[in-house]
């Protein structure tokens, strides 16, 4: 046998490395395991934050308006801010915010986003939304984020409402002045204004749409608070929190617009606030001095507007009514105590009619 010298087989070695290391080089590689699934940003439909903005800045300018009146200007003035609202608007607006609030509760949203990085399982829960809202209750936090819809529609409605239940008041103390007995001047005027207004819909502030669409995204947090809440919702709150849902998963943005804008969409909300406008026109119809027309500004703008809105998150907590009693007036032409409006018989009978309608 013959033997290699060490030289050989150093040259050996380095030979067999070569060829070692060209077969190492020449091999493929494994590819690299496909990136995870990434989930769509949260996004909403800038029409649906238009309508929680026009909604949103609605209620604050009602909110607002004082019970002290000082001359006929004064009551005109406040019943034209009150009146200027398109039921429609104001009540798919109300849904829409309904969305925004659902969107401020970290539990809720961060159950429906576990299913929106997958694009298959996104579709068909996105879609399940579509088909029924209600199937936004099965989401774990959905009971804490109703309660923080109701209790901010229940917050707002009832804020109104107290500010009509002060103006009312105002109906019957304000006829101690003798101003508030001059009779409206251009009556079929002030009327066909109130309905003017009533059809014209709401441009809201850049600086609610700005808010709005910031705590939408959740880059900011809306001041709301509430208790958790089981069902049955309402459909105003099941709506907006479906929007929520879908603003969720990344499929509530412009290119769904046209299927998230309906969902804000409740026929029974819509006919309540569109009674609240027919009630307005018939008191303002029968309206001759003033003083009516504060009543008529109290109870069928800002009363009945948010109870309405109080009724769509359906939590109504019962509301006692008070009339004062009515004396006639001493021989001077001053009132000892407040006379009830004229106008009130009809308007007591259209809000009665509205009740037996509803």
């Amino acid at each position: 046998m013959t033997r290699l010298r060490p030289s050989r087989l150093v040259r050996a070695a380095a030979v067999c490395a070569v060829f070692a290391l060209a077969a190492c080089e020449s091999a493929p590689e494994a590819p690299p395991p496909p990136p995870a699934p990434v989930a769509p940003p949260v996004s909403l439909a800038p029409r649906v934050i238009e309508l929680a903005s026009a909604y949103q800045a609605y209620v604050r300018e009602a909110s607002n308006i004082s019970p002290v009146f000082a001359d006929g200007p004064a009551v005109h003035a406040s019943l034209r801010k009150a009146a200027a609202y398109q039921p429609e608007q104001l009540a798919a607006g109300q849904v829409a915010y309904a969305a925004i609030v659902a969107l401020q509760d970290p539990t809720f949203v961060a159950d429906v986003r576990t299913y929106a990085a997958d694009p298959n399982t996104r579709a068909r829960v996105r879609d399940s939304i579509l088909r029924d809202p209600a199937y936004v209750v099965g989401f774990k936090g959905s009971d804490t984020a109703a309660g923080l819809v109701v209790a901010a529609l229940n917050g707002e409605g009832s804020r109104v409402r107290g500010v009509g239940e002060s103006v009312k008041q105002a109906a019957y103390d304000v006829q101690r002045q003798k101003w508030s007995r001059e009779r409206v001047p251009a009556p079929e005027a002030r009327l066909a204004e109130a309905k003017s207004l009533s059809a014209a819909p709401i441009v809201p502030p850049a600086d609610d749409l700005t808010r709005l669409n910031a705590a939408a995204l959740g880059q900011t947090s809306l001041p709301v608070s509430g208790q958790p809440l089981a069902p049955p919702y309402t459909p105003v709150v099941i709506r907006g929190m479906a929007i929520a849902a879908l603003a969720a998963l990344g499929e509530g943005g412009e290119a769904n617009s046209r299927y998230v804008e309906a969902l804000t969409v409740d026929p029974n909300n819509g006919k309540c606030l569109d009674m609240s406008k027919l009630n307005l026109y018939q008191c303002l119809a029968v309206a001759k001095p003033w003083y009516e027309d504060v009543f008529c500004l109290g109870q069928h703008v800002l009363i009945d507007t948010g109870q309405c809105i109080v009724r769509a998150s359906g939590d109504l907590p019962p509301m006692p009514v008070v009339i004062p009693a009515a004396t006639p007036a001493t021989a001077a032409g001053a009132l000892s105590t407040p006379v009830q409006p004229q106008a009130q018989p009809a308007a007591a009978a259209a809000t009665a009619a509205a009740s037996v309608s509803r």
